[in-house]
């Protein structure tokens, strides 16, 4: 005998994406937002530091991005969604920058996992740029997935833990209306 939850199971078809798009915090806030993400971990991608702390990647000299590791389902959510909800709420025309936070540790990048995210990836950033979408030119790196390290404990579900704090009022919340405005759709009820 078959229950609902192993039925249910049988349906889902549970991906992974990483995308750096400046602070972990403002990104992790809005992809768990969404419908069909299972969990979102911020974390560290695309250095050569083995196990880098917080403290080493603020350096800029370990080479790692701060990014997340989304889990989704993709009969829920499609890569090309997450794409679009990832260059709509960040700038990917500054290099190595997002709003006050500098260093190449706030990248613009996406990292793929097979060739399908790749080809998705660059086919979107040039429909972007035939489009128009922004004044300036895209510098998102598309680049294949590498080990992606786990940031310490108190940089999970920052926002949603911190909400009253400055940094996050003054910057993820506007993330987070804009995310409203554009994915109502998108988001989890």
């Amino acid at each position: 005998m078959t229950t609902d939850t192993n039925i249910d199971s049988l349906h889902t078809k549970i991906e992974v994406a990483t995308f750096a798009g400046g602070c972990f915090w403002c990104t992790e806030a809005v992809f768990l937002s969404l419908n069909g993400v299972k969990s979102v971990e911020s974390g560290y991608i695309g250095g050569k530091t083995l196990n880098p702390t917080y403290k080493e990647i603020c350096t800029g000299e370990t080479g790692h991005a701060e990014a997340v590791q989304i889990t989704y389902d993709g009969n829920e959510i499609s890569y090309s969604d997450l794409l679009q909800v990832f260059f709509a709420t960040h700038d990917p025309t500054t290099l190595n920058r997002q709003g006050n936070d500098l260093g190449t540790q706030y990248r613009s990048e996406i990292f793929y996992h097979n060739d399908h995210q790749r080809q998705f990836a660059e086919d979107y950033i040039n429909l972007l740029t035939v489009a128009k979408t922004f004044s300036k030119p895209i510098v998102t790196k598309i680049s294949k997935t590498s080990q992606f390290y786990v940031a310490e404990d108190y940089h999970q579900n920052y926002y949603n833990l911190n909400k009253s704090l400055g940094y996050c009022s003054y910057v993820i919340t506007p993330k987070m209306e804009k995310l409203q405005e554009l994915f109502s759709s998108k988001l989890k009820k």
